[in-house]
């Protein structure tokens, strides 16, 4: 599998499994499946509700705990140095875990300079290995960069072949921080795995659409 090396050094597989959406009953086996299959990044975040979940099927693989990239997000109702602290116990308590790979701020509302600085002081003890955002804009980005010491290594945003952000890509090159996507296939909006004309092509190459659509993704963000 490939992977993507972030400014502090750390690779992460360039593919991962998130759970969004999914049921938190029926998240075990959805995770249990996706380890099988041979996945080794894992996506969740507190708001999902389901971080037990993943967190059981990863005790239950049987795959060694170094082996999976784990990452979690801290909620919008958590912001703040305080919040942020017992926020992230909590995900670790959930997951069974007593590290993340990347632990993210979900959102760029409320105090999320409290939590950068949190944060900052988690990585520097070895409790996350690597911190970043999600759905952050390239100003809120470039802000929260000057003014703090530890520089993203990821900026997780809504990515795929309907929605470049080209601009937003070169601005995340620029300052060393990884291009990450939520939704690579576009959540499935408007029937675009049946989608005729994107069918005939992935036919000529022996490909479904949804692969199709991910080799156009990675051909088009910037590592």
């Amino acid at each position: 599998m490939q992977h993507v090396t972030f400014n502090n050094g750390l690779e992460m597989p360039i593919e991962g499994y998130g759970v969004f959406q999914v049921d938190p009953k029926e998240t075990e086996r959805c995770v249990l499946d996706a380890l099988e299959t041979g996945y080794r990044s894992l996506d969740t975040a507190a708001t999902y509700g389901n971080e037990e979940g993943v967190g059981k099927a990863i005790k239950k693989s049987g795959v060694a705990r170094e082996e999976i990239f784990l990452t979690s997000k801290l909620w919008v109702a958590d912001q703040g140095y305080d919040k942020a602290k017992k926020a992230f116990e909590k995900t670790l308590d959930k997951l069974g875990t007593d590290y993340l790979d990347l632990y993210l701020i979900h959102q760029p509302l409320g105090d999320y300079y409290g939590s950068w600085r949190a944060m900052e002081e988690l990585y520097k003890e070895g409790k996350i290995k690597a911190i970043g955002v999600s759905n952050f804009d390239s100003t809120r980005l470039v802000d929260l960069i000057i003014n703090n010491e530890v520089v993203p290594a990821v900026n997780q945003i809504e990515l795929h072949p309907f929605l470049q952000q080209k601009e937003a890509q070169k601005v995340m090159q620029e300052y060393g921080v990884k291009v990450e996507s939520w939704g690579p296939l576009a959540e499935a909006k408007h029937d675009i795995l049946k989608d005729e004309m994107l069918k005939k092509i992935a036919d000529k190459y022996n490909k479904t659409v949804a692969q199709l659509f991910l080799r156009i993704q990675l051909k088009h963000t910037i590592f």
